[in-house]
């Protein structure tokens, strides 16, 4: 986070470089798992290797393609890059990129592998129903990510569990259709059921430790929010609103945008989704909890609960 204004975040940091470490440990693993079960090395590199160049180059561009967003000029969204412009040069740090999503769906996220090649994106839905200085602390939550480079963290840790489910669908895939025959060594169904074991232990391990980052690193970014700005009660205003708001969207839309949620302001669940299958699996802490936080920086710059 060197040059931003931020205020730092130890913990964070501590909890970024134990992740990614951990990650690291079970990436390696991962590969020589799949070797073992049989898997030629080769195609295990070739997989590995083009997924993760795939995701760090690509992220921001397959999240602007997946949510329909489209970056816009300074002529095309005035006030949105008004707030950006502003944040940025409050918070001394590069501007990204800026980008709208034409859903209603009330809500905003920040995608890309360093500050350089960073998009920082607002929904139509949340341009409309939120006030300047509500607009403006949660751009300032989004910014914060960008500055403790936990946008990164997230890119890199992503790719190991969609690696995971990618292999563990083709296993699966290959199994049911037959799987062929070998008269040399293990049956072809053999191996894919091995790489489908070894697959799900490491999608669930590495789901596991980003859910944990995940949690921790939105307290972080509202901290950061609340103190840039000087108003956390504004971003206790537009959680609350958004939150309010997301139980009228249709539970299509929310669907629609559900895959986003580890890199959006606030969740969105589709209505059918149960609270404790939520909670359980949630990339954001308690709306209560966020909204606790933000009353106590409220006492703390003085300005009452």
């Amino acid at each position: 986070m060197a040059g931003s204004k931020f205020i730092p975040d130890r913990g964070l940091t501590t909890r970024m470089l134990l992740t990614m470490s951990l990650l690291g440990i079970l990436y390696v693993v991962f590969i020589i798992a799949l070797i073992l079960v049989g898997m030629p090395w080769w195609l295990v590199a070739l997989i590995v290797v083009g997924f993760a160049l795939f995701q760090y180059f690509s992220s921001d561009k397959v999240a602007m393609f997946s949510m329909g967003a489209r970056e816009v000029s300074p002529e095309q969204a005035p006030q949105l890059h008004a707030v950006v412009d502003r944040l940025c040069a409050m918070a001394d740090m590069p501007k990204p990129k800026v980008a709208i999503a034409d859903t209603d769906v009330p809500n905003a996220f920040a995608a890309g592998h360093n500050q350089r090649n960073t998009v920082v994106c607002a929904t139509t839905g949340l341009l409309r129903r939120l006030e300047n200085q509500e607009l403006e602390a949660v751009l300032a939550h989004e910014l914060s990510h960008v500055a403790h480079r936990d946008v990164t963290v997230m890119t890199i840790a992503g790719f190991l569990g969609i690696i995971a489910g990618f292999l563990t669908q083709v296993g699966l895939r290959f199994v049911a259709f037959g799987g062929g025959r070998s008269n040399n060594g293990p049956a072809p169904a053999v191996i894919a059921l091995g790489v489908v074991a070894v697959s799900v232990i490491v999608w669930v391990l590495s789901f596991l430790l980003t859910r944990l980052l995940s949690r921790y690193r939105e307290l972080s970014a509202d901290r950061a929010a609340a103190f840039l700005t000087g108003r956390p009660s504004s971003l206790g205003s537009a959680l609350t609103k958004i939150t309010g708001d997301m139980a009228r969207i249709p539970t299509r839309d929310l669907r629609q945008v559900e895959p986003f949620n580890a890199f959006f302001f606030t969740p969105a669940f589709s209505k059918k989704q149960g609270v404790s299958l939520s909670q359980l699996f949630a990339t954001h802490p308690p709306v209560e909890q966020r909204l606790e936080q933000l009353a106590g920086i409220s006492r703390q710059l003085g300005q009452g609960a």
